[in-house]
């Protein structure tokens, strides 16, 4: 970063990072807008009429403490502490600052624990389900793929630091394809693309295995050294030949079986799996029995073959100790009730003994991203609820909040950072004062647990405390980490192999070490809202939505940004769809089911196909028409496993609007 007279001018990347090399994405590129940006939320506001109105006055931390101080304790005195429900996610990736001090308040009060679920839960339980240990391939090895296949990555939009590693694959000669409903940018660039229906991805997967299994194209020596109970699983996919999983994924049986075959008989493949997958109602289990493909074909014997999903579960750090669930022990003397992000407006419109009465959000904009918007909607609106939001910019959320709190950014805090796409912890200090009276998430639980009284220590551990506490592991990949060689280097690798190759010779998260084959669960259901599901929700809204990341955008995070109303303004249509409605390219359309609609712009293009179409997500219901953001239309059903939300399992119908 360059700061000029206390101001930051430059943002870019250390150009020593042997992963990231310099350079940053789009999304973050725009930071120091951001940063300086006229609406940030620079003071303690507290709402002075009704919370449909939106207004507020500033405050002093004093009063903003002793109002958040006394309602908490109030709502835990006359409901029990499970009353009191903190909700939040990964609007700071930061360990500290994410999952630290925040973590030790709610449980020293006993509140209501949350389940948090909205981004990565399935996959991560399918993940376990197939290797118990969720290792993956390091990015710096995909330079050595001959065949890489993007499976629900969109990897220009969503993990751009890979992208540098795979276009030196394809210069030395390797083939790169994408299976995904959007054509993305990533898709528009593949040598080939399968545009899979939405939720299907558990059938192709078990297609995919038919071949390779009927043909003898797996790897039988690893399998026999390293997997348990291949017989169940070639018996399980005798029931999905080509023509029936033609049927289900609508991709032709040739191109099925073309790829099987080339996948299993190119050495090394590599598989770039994300978590667009995992976002259906068969999500879990289809990035089960998609992890199960490297496993048969021996793939994760090659350097540069192999799968990645996530690397975060590498990172061995002392998560207990940081968060310090034993203190609930102090207030319920058990564990708390857990209560699932996902289901937000259930929580607030229907959950009871006791019924939700204080709400403190940070990190988060549920009332733009958590699915049922309406339901979350009407119990953020409620009189009753004591709501408390920790936040950068004046959000939906912050809108319907009783007391504002200005957030600090990452550029102005301490925090310790894992990685979910490679394999380096870093340290981050502040490089640039806090704006107004902006704080960290770590010094305002801090101060509440002042305020509430807490005696415990540990409310008063420093953020070098903190990291010092998470480094404390006996786990081999981060034993021996310091602090000090942070401080020193940066970013340091973990102590893994070089090449990490963690499934070589076995090794699986199972107690001899065998990838145990789990056919029994992998039984393919459509989902319900899919063009196979509910036929009657199907004759009325016959369009599958897939509501997938904006490109340019973290989730809500941006916002507040003109950019992002307009990419997250459309609707993509194929024509065979966009015909018959007498829809073009620039209508406006109306988006709708039975939970809500949503006005938008027709883009009629190749980006979706049949029966299919996409928004982009995600933008503020605010600065939407309406007040109507896409996730209203989405429902809070729950995955196959996981508990995660099913996001582009939504059936839709759309209308062309009058001028």
């Amino acid at each position: 970063m360059t700061v000029e007279n206390g101001k930051a001018t430059r943002l870019r990347g250390n150009p020593d990072h042997p992963v990231t090399r310099g350079f940053l994405c789009a999304k973050v590129t725009q930071y120091l807008e951001r940063e300086y940006h006229p609406d940030r939320l620079l003071y303690p506001m507290k709402r002075t009429g009704a919370k449909s109105k939106g207004e507020f006055t500033r405050i002093s931390w004093d009063e903003a403490g002793d109002t958040i101080s006394r309602n908490l304790q109030r709502v835990a005195c006359e409901y029990g502490p499970e009353a009191v429900l903190p909700y939040s996610y990964a609007g700071t990736m930061g360990l500290l600052n994410g999952a630290g001090m925040d973590r030790r308040f709610f449980h020293r009060l006993g509140a209501s624990r949350l389940d948090r679920t909205i981004c990565s839960s399935a996959g991560t339980a399918g993940m376990t389900a197939a290797q118990g240990l969720r290792y993956g391939t390091e990015p710096e090895q995909f330079r050595h793929s001959k065949l890489i296949l993007a499976w629900g990555a969109n990897i220009l939009g969503t993990n751009v630091h890979l992208w540098p590693f795979l276009q030196e694959a394809r210069r030395n000669g390797a083939r790169f394809y994408v299976i995904d409903p959007v054509k993305n940018r990533t898709g528009a660039l593949a040598d080939k693309f399968y545009p899979i229906y939405p939720g299907s991805d558990l059938a192709l997967a078990l297609g995919l295995m038919h071949v390779i299994l009927g043909e003898g194209l797996d790897d039988a020596g690893y399998v026999e050294r390293h997997t348990r109970g291949i017989g169940a699983l070639k018996q399980k996919v005798k029931d999905y030949p080509p023509d029936r999983v033609e049927a289900l994924t609508g991709l032709p049986k040739q191109e099925i079986i073309g790829l099987a075959r080339e996948y299993a008989t190119t050495r090394p493949a590599a598989i770039r799996l994300n978590y667009g997958v995992q976002r259906s109602e068969r999500g879990g289990r289809a990035i089960q029995a998609i992890a199960y493909l490297p496993v048969l074909t021996g793939s994760w014997k090659d350097l540069g073959g192999e799968l990645q999903l996530s690397t975060s579960h590498a990172f061995h750090l002392n998560r207990p100790g940081l968060e310090m669930p034993g203190l609930q022990q102090k207030s319920l003397g058990r564990e708390a009730r857990l209560v699932n992000m996902v289901e937000l407006g259930h929580a607030l419109n229907e959950l009871a003994n006791p019924r939700v009465h204080a709400l403190v959000v940070y990190n988060s904009n549920p009332a733009a991203v958590a699915p049922n918007q309406t339901a979350v909607r009407k119990g953020l609106l409620r009189d009753d609820l004591f709501t408390v939001v920790l936040e950068q910019f004046q959000t939906d959320t912050a809108d319907l909040a009783d007391i504002v709190l200005p957030a600090t950014t990452f550029l102005e805090h301490t925090d310790l950072y894992f990685a979910y796409g490679h394999y380096y912890l870093q340290l981050a200090r502040p490089v640039l004062a806090a704006p107004g009276e902006a704080k960290s998430n770590v010094e305002v639980f801090r101060l509440l647990a002042a305020r509430m009284g807490f005696p415990e220590a540990c409310f008063l551990d420093t953020e070098d405390d903190l990291i010092r506490t998470l480094l404390d592991s006996p786990h081999p990949f981060v034993n021996g980490i310091t602090l000090e060689q942070l401080e020193r280097e940066h970013s340091v690798r973990l102590n893994l192999g070089q090449p990490f190759r963690p499934f070589a010779e076995g090794g699986f998260g199972t107690p001899d070490g065998k990838c145990e084959f789990q056919p029994s669960d992998l039984d393919y259901v459509p989902p319900i809202e899919s063009r196979l599901g509910d036929a009657s929700l199907r004759s009325r809204y016959p369009l599958e939505l897939v509501s997938s990341k904006n490109d340019d955008s973290m989730n809500s995070t941006f916002g507040h940004r003109a950019q992002v109303d307009e990419d997250t303004g459309e609707l993509w249509m194929n024509t065979l769809d966009a015909g018959p409605r007498s829809i073009e390219s620039g209508d406006r359309v109306r988006v709708f089911n039975d939970r809500g609609s949503v006005m938008l712009r027709a883009n009629v293009n190749g980006g979706v196909r049949a029966g299919a179409v996409r928004a982009p997500s995600v933008r503020w219901p605010k600065r939407s028409h309406g007040r109507q953001g896409i996730n209203v239309l989405t429902a809070e059903r729950l995955t196959d496993i996981g508990g995660g939300p099913v996001f582009y399992s939504c059936l839709v119908q759309v209308d062309k609007c009058g001028d």
